[in-house]
């Protein structure tokens, strides 16, 4: 249920502001859920399989570094959750918008700069 989660709020993140979700998602499984940097990368590579990760993805599962249960219950938040991103994004004044983009990448470069 947790990865789940990270689907969609990384979805809702992608609808809102338009970044991918693996500015959202590779951090979460390092930070929150401990995963390994190629790890990380390699299952969040596989959401996007269809079709434009496919080779990438491959590369990585060929190395033991994709979860595909993992992909494929955030693939299902992320689903839903960018479709709730997208309808809020609409909505919302473009200053705005373009401020809550910045906050999101500053806190995210934060985090990843101080990292040990």
């Amino acid at each position: 249920m947790s990865f789940i989660l990270l689907g969609i709020f990384a979805g809702i993140l992608s609808g809102i502001i338009g970044i991918g979700g693996g500015i959202i998602i590779v951090p979460t499984l390092i930070y929150l859920f401990k995963f390994p940097q190629q790890l990380a990368q390699g299952t969040t590579l596989a959401l996007l399989v269809p079709p434009i990760g496919i080779l990438a993805a491959w590369t990585y599962y060929k190395q033991g570094f994709v979860d595909l249960k993992v992909a494929g219950l955030i693939v299902i938040g992320f689903f839903i959750g960018g479709l709730i991103g997208a309808i809020y994004a609409t909505s919302l004044n473009t200053d705005i918008l373009r401020k809550i983009f910045a906050v999101v990448l500053i806190l995210i470069g934060i985090k990843m700069f101080f990292q040990k």
